[in-house]
């Protein structure tokens, strides 16, 4: 019987085997996943080389990237021939003063502001393109090279103002090229089946999921929340690291949510430890199980934001009130909030002109309308109008 190694984060043998890992050598590292606390490691004691051309697609265009079938492998590799041979005009000195320019640059960035996640992902995005064959202080190779990708609007619109901000940094000017990003309806499902969900994970999972079902906070704002954060015996959740520039906010939790935290391990400053991407991958794994198991295919839309697109859709259908959902989500701007109206209108099947109507007379009758959601109108004959959404 094979070895089972031990979680290095929490010791436990009760492990998955979650794939392998593909080194730049050729190395083959089996990969395993621990199921009590998610935690995702390699065990360097199986090993073996395996050399063969998706070594290639690990080392330069992500393991996401290789080709699927044999056709595309020789267009792939037509292509591998062409970028090699471009990056082959370089010499050694300048390739290695291009890596050492984008680590400037993830610097001056840091400098500047910028938080680590966008550092990280336009410092990646250089990297990227230069692996691909772009010239990063030609921009019009660079043109040629984000061309010649098959990425959604959006990753183009990433890509072009990742460079459009490197280009600021080493003074080169250029013309954008042109990016139509896509704004899509989000995807809502059923709270049974975000439920569903939450009941198939482990402990520290299942606690994640729950936060961002009753608080909408992106994942990336969960995962730095501090203990320090978490007021226990009011069952209040202060976040004071909002992302994309948002508002920090307060939260009122259940008693489910603080039962559920209070029962993690506290091995570190962060709730939800400093490995965020031991998470994701469990939260995959789950979702993939669970929609096989209950024979749900709507289960692998779900992700992280879409606990985020449910509260605030459901938020909105309980108050009417779209300034209360923009700052439950932190958003800056309201229009990026509007969305939610047109989908809770499309879930829920509200008309846009039909109200609840109510009068009041008296200070008691008045507080009584505000308190559950009504709005004020106007004022005849000593009566007070108020209304509310149906």
């Amino acid at each position: 019987m094979s070895r089972v190694p031990a979680c290095p984060q929490c010791g436990s043998t009760r492990v998955w085997k979650d794939g392998i890992h593909r080194l730049t050598d050729g190395s083959v590292i089996q990969r395993w996943l621990c199921r009590d606390c998610g935690y995702r490691f390699s065990d360097p004691s199986k090993t073996s080389k395996r050399k063969n051309s998706d070594d290639f697609y690990c080392r330069v265009g992500g393991w996401e990237d290789r080709p699927k079938n044999s056709a595309k492998a020789v267009e792939a590799l037509k292509e591998l021939e062409e970028s090699e041979k471009r990056v082959a005009g370089t010499t050694e000195t300048s390739q290695v003063d291009v890596k050492g320019k984008i680590v400037e640059f993830a610097w001056w960035m840091k400098k500047e502001g910028y938080a680590d996640a966008t550092i990280k992902m336009n410092a990646s995005i250089l990297r990227i393109l230069h692996r691909r064959g772009a010239d990063l202080y030609n921009p019009e190779s660079v043109k040629e090279v984000i061309a010649k990708q098959s990425w959604s609007q959006n990753r183009r619109k990433n890509v072009i103002n990742a460079y459009d901000l490197f280009a600021k940094f080493v003074g080169l000017k250029w013309q954008k090229p042109k990016c139509r990003p896509e704004r899509k309806i989000p995807f809502i499902p059923t709270e049974q089946e975000l439920d569903a969900l939450i009941a198939a994970s482990g402990k520290k999972l299942a606690a994640l999921l729950q936060l961002l079902k009753e608080t909408g906070m992106r994942v990336g704002e969960a995962r730095r929340l501090r203990w320090i954060d978490i007021d226990f015996q009011r069952r209040v959740v202060i976040m004071n690291a909002p992302e994309k520039n948002g508002n920090p906010r307060i939260y009122n939790v259940s008693k489910t949510l603080i039962n559920m935290l209070n029962a993690l391990p506290r091995k570190s400053e962060r709730i939800f430890g400093d490995s965020p991407n031991a998470l994701k991958a469990s939260f995959y794994h789950k979702r993939k199980a669970l929609a096989a198991k209950l024979k749900n295919p709507r289960l692998l839309r779900i992700g992280f934001h879409t606990f985020r697109h449910w509260k605030a859709t459901m938020e909105y259908h309980k108050t009417k009130d779209i300034l209360h959902v923009q700052r439950l989500l932190g958003h800056k701007n309201i229009e990026n909030t509007m969305i939610y109206i047109d989908v809770e209108r499309a879930l829920f099947q509200t008309s846009n002109d039909e109200f609840h109507v109510r009068v009041a007379k008296s200070p008691e009758e008045i507080k009584a309308l505000l308190e559950v959601g009504f709005e004020y109108v106007c004022e005849k004959d000593g009566l007070l109008f108020f209304r509310k959404r149906k």
